[in-house]
């Protein structure tokens, strides 16, 4: 058979390596439309660039070949000298650089194990998403489950109220790693929490301003694995080691909502309950009006993608009855609703007081009311 490239462009590489390899990247290749040689030569060239890689499994190989441009051969094989691996290694490893860097963008089957997931979300700002969301993940790892807490918000208010650094706009962050523009391993991010008798249970995704430009992108993008699925996507290989994830979410409708929520979905073979959304509001008319704006979204999403969100129930923060009949008769309209009352939080300067000194509450003030409200917020979610 002739070659299809010219050897002034192109040069033969024949190496060893193991059929499920092979076969992976023939069909990863096909899935993404990419020619297989494009595809090697791009893995070779990012393989070169890194300071390690896992040892791929070799053994049991048969001859492959494929085209790459003319010099790169002979930069791999000094590479792979350089690296004192094989020069099969070194292509097993350039191609398994390249598969891990550009997923398949077939839907991944639902898990029916694995963390319990609970979104906290509303697009009204000021309402509490930060305190509650950190005051119940607090709460549950109490009970000795090991949480992570992720801070969706590019504001990063929960990253900085828990005494923590947003992570530098340059480095790898949750939302490069939603949009494919980030290597390595997302677990790499996670910082634990310190403190209270939650401590060596918790963990925190810092957020990074990057991803006020995740919206945008999502909706440019044309990538079938970067729509609605990209959060679930990259969190997938954290769920093993937790046992819920925490979102709180940004103050938005937009696509970034979106792949939260489809996170927070019910997934097959998952009872009803175990995973949803938990609505932070307040006892005022403009919570309602902004309810009534995310309720649509949920509707819309569920009925576009035909799946279910769970509304696991309302939060109602920040609560005064000393302001009259606005904050009675709004409670009162929110204990009517379908979804239940979570939890009723007082306005009280401990949550202040924690975030001032930049500590989580359950360990500055681990004793107080607001402090007991998240245990029984986090006692209602458990089941």
């Amino acid at each position: 058979m002739t070659a299809p490239y010219s050897p002034e462009d192109r040069e033969k590489v024949v190496a060893k390596l193991p059929a499920p390899l092979r076969r992976e990247l023939k069909v990863r290749a096909a899935e993404l439309g990419v020619d297989i040689q494009d595809a090697v030569t791009e893995g070779v060239t990012a393989w070169m660039k890194l300071k390690s890689h896992p040892v791929v499994d070799t053994s049991n190989g048969s001859s492959f070949a494929t085209y790459l441009p003319a010099g790169l051969y002979a930069k791999l094989k000094e590479a792979s000298k350089s690296s004192k691996v094989s020069y099969n290694q070194g292509v097993a490893q350039a191609i398994r650089c390249w598969l891990d860097n550009h997923p398949s963008p077939r839907p991944t089957p639902p898990r029916t194990t694995g963390a319990r997931r609970v979104v906290f979300g509303n697009q009204k700002g000021g309402v509490g998403k930060t305190s509650v969301s950190a005051g119940v993940a607090q709460a549950l790892a109490e009970t000795n489950k090991r949480t992570l807490l992720i801070d969706f918000d590019p504001q990063g208010h929960l990253t900085r109220q828990l005494g923590y650094a947003m992570l530098d706009i340059g480095s790898a962050s949750l939302a490069k790693h939603m949009l494919d523009e980030a290597d390595g391993d997302l677990g790499a991010l996670l910082v634990p929490i310190k403190g209270g008798d939650f401590e060596d249970r918790l963990w925190l995704l810092p957020a990074c301003k990057d991803a006020f430009l995740l919206d945008a992108k999502l909706a440019t993008t044309r990538a079938v694995r970067i729509k609605e699925t990209a959060l679930e996507r990259v969190l997938e290989a954290l769920e093993q080691d937790f046992d819920y994830i925490v979102v709180d979410c940004p103050p938005s409708l937009g696509y970034t909502m979106d792949t939260a929520l489809y996170y927070g979905r019910t997934r097959e073979g998952e009872e009803a309950g175990q995973s949803g959304i938990v609505i932070p509001v307040q006892a005022e008319d403009t919570s309602g009006d902004a309810y009534d704006m995310l309720a649509d979204q949920i509707d819309d999403l569920c009925e576009d993608l035909k799946i279910e969100i769970q509304t696991l129930g309302f939060v109602v923060n920040l609560y005064d009855a000393r302001n009259g009949y606005i904050a009675t008769s709004s409670l009162e309209s929110w204990q009517k609703m379908n979804e239940p009352v979570l939890g009723i939080v007082p306005e009280l300067k401990e949550q202040r007081e924690a975030v001032r000194r930049k500590e989580p509450l359950l360990a500055y003030e681990p004793d107080c009311e607001q402090a007991s409200v998240m245990r029984s917020i986090a006692r209602r979610i458990q089941g």
